[in-house]
């Protein structure tokens, strides 16, 4: 039965939110103090209404003169939550009844944690579950979504948190229990399934999303899942990897607006650290996004309006490319004089600590 319902989530989709771990000692008390307040409760309900009661120690008729004590509310109380229902056999003496409330009571207390504390926990948990997601899919919106959590998909992960996202604002789509738990482990919203499937990226919040990050380690996997999420997301900037050149194509076409060849890379970062170590040296520290340089772009400051690109210089940073109205003016060329209203700018600079999301709305509830 077990493996079904984990094979079930797995073709549906499922949400993992980040977990606290409750402590063993504090999850009793907690268990406790609700069983007290319900004795408390039900003690004063009694007692208010005492006089509708029997008192067997007077007889089984009703005796105006002869009504419950506060002690015969609150024993009356322990032995009907307790399920015990005495009946005409009941202790009659204070000192009998005081033993039935403060020894043999926290005992059933006691056997009664045991006995349904493990379905209580669970349905508790599965109620809670159902609050946190209709609350969290209420609230996400402009996120980043990851697909796959191999090695590519954690450094992609690692570089959107260094560069100032929320984990809040990042949810992984993977098929198998372990990178969902990492992730969740991570303060990262995971949902467990195939993302090959339409109803595992909508449990994602996906066609809400801003960022889809591809990382998957089939590059045929990752054709499907980008057509799949050009469809669902098609004002989402879509980013995909690829293991082969020859598949890039293939994955543009599908809707990516950005592929990186991995291998290629890689080989690349490789023979230019061979042939020029201190280029290869600066590329890899450009890569690290946690130290020493970064690659970001920004949108230009009023105080930055009229300035040309190349007097940005002096602040720290050397502009690479000027993005006006869609398009990309590399630094080699000669059509931006000085920057305008709307401008983005790319830039080279010394890694620095920055926030790209300071409104944090999608944090699901704990």
């Amino acid at each position: 039965m077990a493996e079904e319902t984990q094979s079930l989530a797995k073709r549906t989709g499922e949400l993992i939110f980040p977990q606290r771990t409750a402590k063993p000692v504090r999850s009793i008390v907690i268990r406790l103090g609700i069983a007290v307040a319900c004795l408390v409760i039900t003690t004063l309900v009694v007692y208010a209404d005492r006089s509708g009661y029997s008192n067997a120690a007077c007889g089984p008729e009703l005796v105006d003169d002869c009504t419950l004590t506060p002690l015969d509310a609150l024993y009356y109380s322990t032995v009907t939550l307790s399920t015990t229902g005495y009946g005409d056999i009941a202790p009659l003496t204070p000192f009998a009844r005081f033993t039935n409330i403060f020894l043999i009571t926290p005992l059933r207390f006691l056997f009664l944690i045991v006995l349904v504390g493990t379905t209580l926990e669970v349905l508790t948990q599965r109620t809670q579950y159902e609050w946190r997601s209709r609350k969290w899919r209420k609230k996400v919106s402009e996120h980043t979504v990851v697909i796959g959590y191999g090695i590519k998909g954690r450094s992609a992960v690692s570089a959107l948190l260094d560069s100032g996202i929320a984990p809040s604002r990042i949810v992984v789509v993977a098929d198998d229990d372990d990178s969902v738990r990492e992730a969740a482990d991570q303060g990262l919203t995971a949902v467990q399934g195939d993302a090959r499937r339409e109803s595992v990226l909508q449990q994602a919040g996906i066609n809400r999303a801003k960022r889809v990050v591809i990382a998957t380690d089939q590059d045929a996997t990752s054709v499907l899942i980008t057509m799949l999420a050009k469809r669902l997301a098609p004002m989402a900037t879509i980013v995909s990897a690829a293991r082969e050149t020859s598949n890039a194509q293939f994955l543009r076409d599908s809707g990516a607006d950005s592929v990186i060849v991995t291998a290629e890379a890689v080989g690349r970062l490789l023979s230019l650290s061979l042939v020029s170590p201190t280029a290869g040296n600066l590329m890899e520290d450009l890569l690290d996004s946690g130290r020493g340089l970064e690659m970001v772009e920004r949108e230009i400051t009023p105080e930055e309006l009229g300035v040309r690109p190349d007097d940005l210089d002096t602040g720290g940073e050397l502009v690479l490319a000027v993005i006006r109205d869609g398009q990309t003016h590399r630094f080699d060329g000669d059509s931006v004089k000085v920057l305008n209203r709307g401008d983005k700018i790319v830039v080279i600079r010394e890694t620095q600590q920055h926030n790209l999301f300071d409104d944090d709305v999608s944090e699901p509830p704990r």
